[in-house]
């Protein structure tokens, strides 16, 4: 059941819709483009029978079909989906009208982590991530896109060890990592499939810890310490080229232009500028950036921050560090937040979610608070960070809020500067994710098993490539105070 906020005409879905697909800025080049996003969010917002197929297959993974044999639609842009897990499992929505279109069981606590690929998504259950396809995706064709939808299949295809944590993912390449012996497995984002086992390559850090890894193009490696004292970098051959000890309590990971890659310390951020490390002193004896979040060609990183020490005073503070300037700036959002609630926005914004129940849209290179929207009643940030809590997860214009107290999942477009749908769900939403359908840079545009399609170019419409600017980076937890 979907409740709008107001009278919501399809043109203003169509608007945001076409917003998130133009998130980097680049301009459609076919005058066709509003009609096929209208044709995809009438489709979507319908009742035909290809949506009550979609929901038909929802449920027990073991009622599931083969994947090869789902139903494919091509569709006339990029459609957004969400993986939503809860209590005993995980559901995938339509990332416009909100409903489910799929939910599958899984064991014990499950946490979601975009795999990278603008398609799969992988469930930490247990000790395997296990993947899940969101049946969404784009494939290049000459200048353009060609975007399909099919029904989410959550398969069998795991990769094991001790303690999953970390999946990251960078120049077409991602990074699975386990906390419990320090290794890590790496893979071709082009070969994630449902019908195949994932093959990877593995190597180990110095020792078992909280940490992360990121395997880049050329083979390089960037590795967290054992002692997690900071980080080093290796060439392809494995053989450490830098070292930097300096990043107390060193946690989370974010990528940036031009080779950047970033971690957040306890006293401030250490920055591998493609050739050696630089530290970014915060000036504080300790205060702690635990997550990072990128925005695509942006040198500014919004990090969470952290200045007690005990874990006992909530945040109320956010860091903006900019790697290009080498400064941190930080500024008060004036009410509690934690750290499933900062995302960035399609122009680079910081988004933070705070327990009064405001979005808050912040400048990133002046910190000035530029917009408020009310989203959500107040709330207050459970003692476990296991236990659902309101999330945040952005996509171009749209922003998706969870609301766990109500059973809800809320729409926000930016560019209306309001909510503009509500879903109702017949479960306590936990963490979220967001894919967007539009191919990844160094993913190919072939994907084995689901559709065979002649491409014609005068029987198809056409879309301009973005890279993917979605990376949940954040779903790590840390062993010592479990805060982000």
């Amino acid at each position: 059941m979907i409740e709008k906020s107001h009278a919501l005409t399809s043109l203003a879905l169509i608007s945001a819709l076409a917003l998130a697909a133009c998130a980097n800025g680049e301009e459609d080049t076919e005058d066709t483009e509003d009609q096929d996003q209208a044709a995809a969010v009438e489709e979507d917002n319908g009742s035909d029978d290809d949506a009550a197929d979609d929901e038909d297959t929802g449920g027990d993974e073991d009622e599931q079909i083969e994947p090869s044999d789902r139903p494919t639609h091509e569709v006339g842009g990029p459609e957004p989906r969400l993986a939503v897990t809860y209590d005993g499992g995980v559901a995938v929505l339509d990332g416009v009208s909100l409903e489910v279109l799929g939910e599958f069981d899984a064991e014990g606590f499950v946490r979601v982590n975009n795999a990278g690929d603008g398609r799969h998504v992988f469930l930490t259950e247990g000790d395997s991530f296990r993947l899940l396809d969101a049946g969404t995706w784009g494939e290049p064709h000459g200048d353009h896109n060609h975007y399909y939808t099919t029904d989410p299949y959550l398969s069998e295809v795991t990769v094991d060890g001790d303690t999953p944590a970390h999946v990251v993912s960078h120049d077409g390449i991602g990074t699975l990592f386990f906390d419990g012996t320090g290794e890590y497995h790496w893979f071709d984002l082009a070969d994630l499939d449902v019908e195949s086992e994932i093959e990877t390559e593995s190597a180990e850090t110095e020792g078992p810890h909280h940490g992360v890894a990121v395997v880049l193009e050329d083979g390089s490696r960037f590795e967290t310490l054992e002692d997690r004292s900071g980080a080093r970098f290796l060439d392809a051959d494995g053989e450490e080229i830098a070292r930097n000890e300096d990043c107390p309590g060193v946690h989370g990971e974010a990528a940036g232009p031009e080779g950047i890659l970033a971690v957040g310390c306890e006293d401030g951020v250490l920055v591998w500028d493609g050739a050696d490390f630089v530290k970014l002193d915060t000036g504080e004896e300790f205060s702690r950036i635990g997550n990072l979040f990128p925005a695509e060609g942006s040198p500014v990183f919004l990090g969470d921050y952290r200045t007690d020490e005990d874990g006992e005073e909530p945040m109320t503070e956010v860091a903006l560090v900019n790697a290009e300037t080498q400064e941190i700036i930080t500024t008060d959002v004036g009410a509690p937040y934690n750290f499933r609630n900062l995302q960035r926005g399609p122009e680079g914004e910081a988004l933070v979610l705070t327990e009064d129940g405001q979005l808050h849209i912040i400048d990133p290179e002046t910190g000035e608070h530029t917009d408020h929207i009310d989203v959500i009643g107040e709330w207050t940030e459970p003692e476990e960070w296991q236990d659902p809590r309101p999330a945040l997860r952005a996509s171009g214009d749209l922003v998706y809020v969870t609301d766990p107290d109500n059973q809800q999942i809320h729409l926000v477009d930016l560019a209306e500067g309001e909510t503009i749908a509500t879903g109702e769900l017949d479960f306590v939403p936990n963490e979220i994710v967001v894919v967007d359908g539009r191919p990844v840079e160094g993913v190919s545009e072939d994907y084995d098993g689901d559709h065979d399609h002649d491409h014609d170019d005068e029987d198809h419409d056409h879309d301009h490539d973005h890279e993917d600017d979605d990376h949940d980076h954040d779903h790590d937890h840390d062993d010592e105070d479990h805060d982000h």
